[in-house]
């Protein structure tokens, strides 16, 4: 977290990217996937570094590999945007089945303009609603309440 307040310029830090891309390469050295996520958006977007897409896309591919939605997520839309509409919808359906609504989302718009098939949405929709219902519980409904 230390990296993403130099990143940003928070808590009184004077916003340093390189210090925060440092701390973030330490932590995936540590296993972070949070960093590696970070890595890829800062690389593949050119946020305040050189835009090195490839460079990127690996960071995301590592974090995607063990289990971080959101890199999963950006591999597909990596892909939509290079035009490999099958590989973005086989990210989309991996994001969707851990309880990514946004690409749940994405997969039903696939679907209606015909980039997705029907057995795609409805699997995507299947895996999305057994992921929400395995992470309910007790103290989430209180914190949702609480508006936590």
């Amino acid at each position: 977290h230390l990296a993403g307040q130099y990143y940003k310029g928070y808590l009184g830090l004077t916003k340093d990217v390189p210090r925060a891309i440092e701390l973030w390469t330490e932590a995936t050295e540590l296993g972070s996937v949070e960093a590696h996520y970070n890595l890829g958006v800062t690389y593949y977007n050119g946020d305040s570094v050189e835009e090195d897409k490839p460079r990127g896309v690996r960071h995301w591919q590592l974090a995607a590999m063990k289990g971080n939605v959101w890199s999963r997520r950006s591999l597909g839309n990596s892909e939509l945007n290079k035009g490999n509409c099958e590989l973005a919808v086989q990210h989309y359906m991996i994001s969707a089945k851990m309880g990514h609504e946004k690409s749940l989302n994405v997969i039903k718009k696939r679907f209606i303009g015909g980039g997705a098939t029907k057995a795609q949405y409805a699997e995507a929709l299947r895996g999305y609603g057994d992921a929400v219902e395995e992470m309910k519980s007790h103290q989430r409904e209180e914190a949702k309440r609480l508006g936590i």
